[in-house]
């Protein structure tokens, strides 16, 4: 467990299949030539995709009376994530992969939905969490098209562009949530941007991956120029 309980709201629910751990240590970390670490990939973010629906849920469910169209996004997001889960655990099926088969973390539904605000929630989210999974899923593309494996390459692809309206809104929807809050909303957002980060830190420490920042990708999210400087100058080295 972490030291900082205050940071992380309670594990979804999840069946007897699944281990649940909390710490990126305590997960089933395989080195690059290990024969099951595509499949543990595979099983690890199928989770993460149920994650992204429980988060999407909860915010529809913990803020009912944010602008329809808003709400609307966010349940279209809900189907979009289902999709990809579903796309994920065909694929790791099909490779021999069977679900529960390694532990999984819910971190990322443990630091968000304990966020108070849904403009702060949007922001780690989507406009963190998932602006990265675009650099990611590029690399992915990348590397899976140099080891000539083209069920990889169409799984990311279909998922690439969903994940960019997911990122694409969710800036569109935080402006416009700021300009209504005023200064106070600005002030609420830093503050959970920051507690947020600093739960990320505590479950993953050096688990923490980076990619090359993907210019092209952002822009079509929404980012500006200088947001996208700023995500390449927070890579470490």
């Amino acid at each position: 467990m972490t030291e900082r309980p205050d940071l992380y709201c309670e594990d979804p629910a999840r069946d007897e299949r699944f281990t649940v751990v909390q710490l990126w240590t305590e997960m089933e970390n395989f080195s690059p030539d290990d024969p099951a670490k595509d499949i543990e990939f595979l099983h690890r973010q199928l989770n993460e995709e149920v994650n992204s629906i429980e988060m999407c849920a909860r915010s529809l469910a913990d803020f009912p009376d944010a602008p329809w169209e808003l709400r609307m996004e966010m349940a279209r997001q809900c189907w979009d994530e289902g999709r990809h889960a579903i796309a994920f655990q065909r694929l790791m099926e099909k490779r021999g992969g069977r679900l529960g088969q390694f532990r999984v973390m819910n971190f990322q539904y443990r630091i968000i939905c304990n966020l108070p605000e849904l403009a702060s929630r949007l922001a780690v989210q989507n406009r963190s969490f998932e602006a990265a999974g675009l650099d990611a899923i590029q690399d992915g593309i990348d590397s899976a098209r140099r080891a000539n494996d083209p069920e990889f390459v169409d799984l990311f692809e279909a998922q690439l562009a969903d994940e960019v309206h997911h990122v694409r809104y969710a800036n569109e929807w935080v402006k416009k949530l700021l300009e209504r809050g005023g200064a106070r909303a600005v002030f609420t957002l830093a503050r959970d941007v920051a507690r947020a980060n600093e739960a990320l830190q505590l479950v993953a420490g050096d688990g923490v991956q980076f990619y090359p920042v993907s210019d092209e990708l952002r822009r079509e999210a929404g980012f500006t120029e200088s947001e996208i400087d700023s995500a390449r100058a927070s890579i470490p080295g």
